[in-house]
Protein backbone atom coordinates (compact mmCIF):
# COMPACT_ATOMS: atom_id res chain seq x y z
CA UNK A 1 0.00 0.00 0.00
CA UNK A 2 1.31 3.05 -1.13
CA UNK A 3 -0.52 6.71 -0.24
CA UNK A 4 0.44 10.15 -1.18
CA UNK A 5 -0.49 12.43 1.81
CA UNK A 6 1.19 15.69 0.96
CA UNK A 7 -1.12 18.45 1.42
CA UNK A 8 -4.15 16.13 1.70
CA UNK A 9 -4.95 15.01 5.39
CA UNK A 10 -9.09 13.75 4.03
CA UNK A 11 -8.85 11.26 6.40
CA UNK A 12 -8.02 13.44 9.07
CA UNK A 13 -10.63 16.66 9.04
CA UNK A 14 -14.33 17.11 8.01
CA UNK A 15 -13.92 17.98 4.03
CA UNK A 16 -17.50 17.89 3.34
CA UNK A 17 -17.59 21.83 2.92
CA UNK A 18 -15.52 21.95 0.44
CA UNK A 19 -17.06 18.59 -1.79
CA UNK A 20 -20.12 18.77 -3.93
CA UNK A 21 -21.40 16.15 -2.89
CA UNK A 22 -20.46 15.28 0.59
CA UNK A 23 -20.25 11.83 1.65
CA UNK A 24 -22.48 10.10 4.30
CA UNK A 25 -20.47 6.92 4.61
CA UNK A 26 -20.73 7.41 8.78
CA UNK A 27 -24.31 7.92 8.55
CA UNK A 28 -25.03 4.22 6.77
CA UNK A 29 -26.05 1.10 8.27
CA UNK A 30 -28.28 0.26 11.53
CA UNK A 31 -25.82 2.22 13.90
CA UNK A 32 -25.78 5.74 13.12
CA UNK A 33 -23.32 7.77 15.06
CA UNK A 34 -24.79 9.84 17.58
CA UNK A 35 -22.26 12.78 17.09
CA UNK A 36 -21.86 14.29 13.59
CA UNK A 37 -17.98 13.90 13.84
CA UNK A 38 -16.33 12.84 10.86
CA UNK A 39 -14.23 10.13 9.82
CA UNK A 40 -13.72 9.37 14.06
CA UNK A 41 -10.08 7.78 14.66
CA UNK A 42 -11.16 5.24 17.09
CA UNK A 43 -8.82 3.64 19.40
CA UNK A 44 -8.37 0.75 21.47
CA UNK A 45 -8.55 -0.29 25.36
CA UNK A 46 -4.67 -0.68 25.51
CA UNK A 47 -4.50 2.91 23.28
CA UNK A 48 -6.62 4.35 25.93
CA UNK A 49 -4.91 3.57 28.59
CA UNK A 50 -1.20 4.62 26.84
CA UNK A 51 -2.59 8.31 26.33
CA UNK A 52 -3.93 8.52 29.81
CA UNK A 53 -0.58 6.96 30.88
CA UNK A 54 1.15 10.13 28.66
CA UNK A 55 -1.35 12.40 30.13
CA UNK A 56 -3.32 12.86 26.71
CA UNK A 57 -6.83 12.04 28.35
CA UNK A 58 -8.22 15.40 26.88
CA UNK A 59 -7.44 14.38 23.22
CA UNK A 60 -10.00 11.57 23.51
CA UNK A 61 -13.83 11.69 23.27
CA UNK A 62 -16.34 8.98 23.40
CA UNK A 63 -19.11 7.93 20.38
CA UNK A 64 -22.35 6.35 21.11
CA UNK A 65 -24.58 4.97 18.35
CA UNK A 66 -28.33 5.39 17.97
CA UNK A 67 -29.87 2.58 16.63
CA UNK A 68 -32.73 1.76 14.58
CA UNK A 69 -33.17 -1.85 15.34
CA UNK A 70 -30.74 -4.46 16.80
CA UNK A 71 -29.80 -4.52 20.34
CA UNK A 72 -30.04 -1.30 22.50
CA UNK A 73 -31.01 0.28 25.52
CA UNK A 74 -33.25 3.77 25.85
CA UNK A 75 -30.41 6.41 27.57
CA UNK A 76 -31.86 9.95 28.25
CA UNK A 77 -34.55 9.36 25.78
CA UNK A 78 -32.35 8.17 22.98
CA UNK A 79 -32.22 4.56 21.99
CA UNK A 80 -28.98 3.81 21.86
CA UNK A 81 -26.88 0.46 20.18
CA UNK A 82 -26.55 -1.81 23.43
CA UNK A 83 -24.76 -5.01 24.81
CA UNK A 84 -26.56 -7.07 27.03
CA UNK A 85 -28.76 -3.89 27.66
CA UNK A 86 -26.01 -1.23 28.14
CA UNK A 87 -24.80 1.05 25.89
CA UNK A 88 -21.79 0.09 23.47
CA UNK A 89 -19.37 3.19 22.38
CA UNK A 90 -16.15 3.65 21.14
CA UNK A 91 -13.28 6.67 21.96
CA UNK A 92 -11.64 7.89 19.56
CA UNK A 93 -9.27 11.56 18.76
CA UNK A 94 -11.18 14.60 19.62
CA UNK A 95 -11.37 17.25 16.33
CA UNK A 96 -11.89 20.53 16.48
CA UNK A 97 -12.31 23.92 14.08
CA UNK A 98 -8.81 24.72 12.60
CA UNK A 99 -7.49 26.90 10.13
CA UNK A 100 -6.46 24.21 7.46
CA UNK A 101 -6.05 24.06 3.67
CA UNK A 102 -6.34 20.95 2.22
CA UNK A 103 -5.87 20.25 -1.61
CA UNK A 104 -4.57 23.36 -2.28
CA UNK A 105 -7.45 25.37 -1.22
CA UNK A 106 -7.43 28.45 0.61
CA UNK A 107 -7.43 28.46 4.17
CA UNK A 108 -10.85 27.92 6.04
CA UNK A 109 -11.94 26.86 9.39
CA UNK A 110 -12.88 22.93 9.61
CA UNK A 111 -13.11 20.15 11.70
CA UNK A 112 -9.81 18.82 12.45
CA UNK A 113 -8.06 16.28 14.21
CA UNK A 114 -6.69 17.33 17.69
CA UNK A 115 -2.85 16.00 16.69
CA UNK A 116 -2.74 17.26 12.71
CA UNK A 117 -1.20 20.32 12.63
CA UNK A 118 -2.63 22.75 10.33
CA UNK A 119 0.85 24.69 8.72
CA UNK A 120 1.94 21.18 7.95
CA UNK A 121 -0.60 18.92 7.64
CA UNK A 122 0.73 16.04 9.40
CA UNK A 123 0.16 14.00 12.30
CA UNK A 124 2.34 14.61 15.42
CA UNK A 125 2.12 11.37 16.73
CA UNK A 126 3.40 9.84 13.65
CA UNK A 127 6.24 7.82 13.62
CA UNK A 128 5.47 7.62 17.85
CA UNK A 129 4.49 5.32 20.17
CA UNK A 130 0.82 7.03 20.67
CA UNK A 131 0.33 6.70 17.11
CA UNK A 132 -2.94 4.64 16.68
CA UNK A 133 -3.01 1.66 15.37
CA UNK A 134 -6.01 2.64 12.68
CA UNK A 135 -3.94 5.36 11.52
CA UNK A 136 -1.26 3.44 10.77
CA UNK A 137 -2.97 0.68 9.18
CA UNK A 138 -5.23 3.80 7.10
CA UNK A 139 -6.52 3.15 4.30
CA UNK A 140 -5.59 -0.54 4.54
CA UNK A 141 -8.33 -1.84 6.42
CA UNK A 142 -10.69 -0.16 4.17
CA UNK A 143 -9.00 -1.82 1.10
CA UNK A 144 -8.78 -5.11 3.03
CA UNK A 145 -12.66 -4.94 3.12
CA UNK A 146 -12.94 -3.65 -0.08
CA UNK A 147 -14.36 -0.39 1.07
CA UNK A 148 -13.89 2.90 -0.90
CA UNK A 149 -11.27 5.09 1.21
CA UNK A 150 -10.74 8.45 1.43
CA UNK A 151 -7.57 8.87 -0.60
CA UNK A 152 -10.60 7.65 -3.51
CA UNK A 153 -12.98 10.09 -2.65
CA UNK A 154 -10.67 12.68 -1.99
CA UNK A 155 -9.47 12.05 -6.06
CA UNK A 156 -12.76 11.65 -7.05
CA UNK A 157 -13.84 15.37 -5.90
CA UNK A 158 -10.29 17.45 -6.24
CA UNK A 159 -8.25 15.48 -8.50
CA UNK A 160 -4.75 13.45 -8.70
CA UNK A 161 -3.25 10.48 -7.09
CA UNK A 162 -3.29 9.80 -3.52
CA UNK A 163 -4.10 6.06 -3.53
CA UNK A 164 -1.07 5.02 -5.45
CA UNK A 165 -0.78 1.65 -4.69
CA UNK A 166 -4.19 -0.20 -3.31
CA UNK A 167 -2.51 -3.73 -2.16
CA UNK A 168 -3.57 -3.69 1.92
CA UNK A 169 -0.68 -4.46 4.10
CA UNK A 170 -0.71 -7.51 6.09
CA UNK A 171 -1.10 -6.05 9.41
CA UNK A 172 -4.32 -4.43 7.76
CA UNK A 173 -6.99 -6.42 9.82
CA UNK A 174 -10.19 -5.38 10.57
CA UNK A 175 -11.31 -6.17 14.19
CA UNK A 176 -14.78 -7.63 14.58
CA UNK A 177 -17.43 -9.71 16.48
CA UNK A 178 -16.53 -11.37 20.11
CA UNK A 179 -12.76 -9.83 19.39
CA UNK A 180 -13.93 -6.12 19.42
CA UNK A 181 -15.83 -6.42 22.49
CA UNK A 182 -14.19 -4.92 25.33
CA UNK A 183 -10.74 -4.00 23.12
CA UNK A 184 -12.32 -1.33 20.85
CA UNK A 185 -15.82 -1.71 21.73
CA UNK A 186 -16.47 -0.55 25.45
CA UNK A 187 -19.87 -1.00 27.28
CA UNK A 188 -21.12 1.22 30.33
CA UNK A 189 -22.03 -0.95 33.09
CA UNK A 190 -24.91 1.37 33.79
CA UNK A 191 -27.05 3.56 31.72
CA UNK A 192 -28.60 5.88 34.25
CA UNK A 193 -25.07 7.22 35.21
CA UNK A 194 -24.24 8.56 31.73
CA UNK A 195 -27.57 9.34 30.68
CA UNK A 196 -27.36 13.13 31.16
CA UNK A 197 -24.48 12.95 28.55
CA UNK A 198 -26.44 11.69 26.08
CA UNK A 199 -27.43 15.43 24.47
CA UNK A 200 -24.30 16.90 25.14
CA UNK A 201 -22.78 13.76 23.41
CA UNK A 202 -24.71 14.59 20.23
CA UNK A 203 -24.40 18.05 20.02
CA UNK A 204 -20.49 17.56 20.23
CA UNK A 205 -19.99 19.48 23.29
CA UNK A 206 -19.47 16.30 25.99
CA UNK A 207 -18.23 17.98 29.52
CA UNK A 208 -14.80 16.89 30.86
CA UNK A 209 -16.64 14.97 33.43
CA UNK A 210 -18.57 12.73 30.78
CA UNK A 211 -15.11 12.40 28.83
CA UNK A 212 -13.79 11.29 32.07
CA UNK A 213 -16.45 8.67 32.73
CA UNK A 214 -16.58 6.93 29.56
CA UNK A 215 -12.68 6.99 29.29
CA UNK A 216 -12.33 5.23 32.58
CA UNK A 217 -15.03 2.66 31.40
CA UNK A 218 -12.75 1.95 28.25
CA UNK A 219 -9.29 2.18 30.57
CA UNK A 220 -10.86 -0.32 32.99
CA UNK A 221 -12.78 -2.76 30.18
CA UNK A 222 -11.65 -6.30 30.12
CA UNK A 223 -11.18 -7.85 26.28
CA UNK A 224 -13.44 -10.39 24.80
CA UNK A 225 -16.13 -9.09 27.63
CA UNK A 226 -18.39 -6.62 28.79
CA UNK A 227 -17.45 -6.15 32.57
CA UNK A 228 -15.35 -3.29 34.02
CA UNK A 229 -13.25 -3.61 36.65
CA UNK A 230 -14.03 -1.52 39.35
CA UNK A 231 -10.35 -0.93 40.94
CA UNK A 232 -9.12 -0.28 37.55
CA UNK A 233 -12.02 1.84 36.63
CA UNK A 234 -11.20 4.33 39.53
CA UNK A 235 -7.56 4.34 38.73
CA UNK A 236 -7.87 5.51 35.10
CA UNK A 237 -11.05 7.61 36.36
CA UNK A 238 -8.21 9.54 38.40
CA UNK A 239 -5.98 9.80 35.63
CA UNK A 240 -8.33 11.06 33.36
CA UNK A 241 -9.09 13.79 35.81
CA UNK A 242 -6.03 14.98 35.95
CA UNK A 243 -5.13 14.88 32.18
CA UNK A 244 -4.59 18.76 31.13
CA UNK A 245 -1.63 18.64 28.43
CA UNK A 246 -0.96 21.10 25.81
CA UNK A 247 -4.59 20.05 24.18
CA UNK A 248 -6.63 21.46 26.42
CA UNK A 249 -5.76 25.08 25.98
CA UNK A 250 -4.99 24.67 22.39
CA UNK A 251 -8.21 22.96 21.74
CA UNK A 252 -10.14 26.00 23.64
CA UNK A 253 -8.17 28.67 22.02
CA UNK A 254 -9.10 27.09 18.71
CA UNK A 255 -12.67 27.44 19.61
CA UNK A 256 -12.47 30.48 20.42
CA UNK A 257 -10.72 32.06 17.29
CA UNK A 258 -13.29 30.23 15.53
CA UNK A 259 -16.09 31.02 17.05
CA UNK A 260 -16.43 33.92 19.14
CA UNK A 261 -13.88 35.93 17.86
CA UNK A 262 -14.60 34.85 13.94
CA UNK A 263 -10.57 35.49 12.64
CA UNK A 264 -11.99 36.46 9.20
CA UNK A 265 -8.66 35.25 7.51
CA UNK A 266 -7.30 31.70 8.76
CA UNK A 267 -3.82 31.55 9.00
CA UNK A 268 -2.65 27.72 9.41
CA UNK A 269 0.76 29.62 11.19
CA UNK A 270 -0.93 30.57 13.83
CA UNK A 271 -0.90 27.15 15.10
CA UNK A 272 2.75 27.98 16.09
CA UNK A 273 1.75 30.28 19.22
CA UNK A 274 -1.75 27.84 19.82
CA UNK A 275 -0.15 24.61 19.94
CA UNK A 276 4.00 24.11 19.47
CA UNK A 277 4.16 27.06 22.10
CA UNK A 278 2.33 24.81 24.39
CA UNK A 279 4.49 21.74 23.85
CA UNK A 280 2.62 20.37 20.96
CA UNK A 281 5.21 17.49 19.32
CA UNK A 282 6.80 19.07 16.06
CA UNK A 283 6.08 17.49 12.56
CA UNK A 284 8.87 16.78 10.26
CA UNK A 285 7.44 18.93 7.36
CA UNK A 286 7.58 17.66 3.58
CA UNK A 287 10.35 16.73 1.77
CA UNK A 288 11.42 18.51 -1.42
CA UNK A 289 10.00 16.98 -4.88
Amino acid sequence: MEVDCEGCAGCCLDWRPLASDPSDHEGRGPYEPLDDTYNLAPVSGDEVRAFLDAGYGDALVPRLFRAESGPQVTVGGVDIAAVDGRPAFLVGLRKVPKPVAPFGTAPRWLPTCTFLDPATLQCRLHDTDRYPETCSTYPGTNLALGVETECERVEAAHGGDRLVDDEPPGDAAPLFGPAALGARVFVHPDPDRVADAVDRLAAGSPTRADRVEFLAVAAASRPGTPDVDEDRYERARERARESRSWVTAALAEWGERAGERGDPAPDPGVAEAVEDDRGAPPTPGWEPP
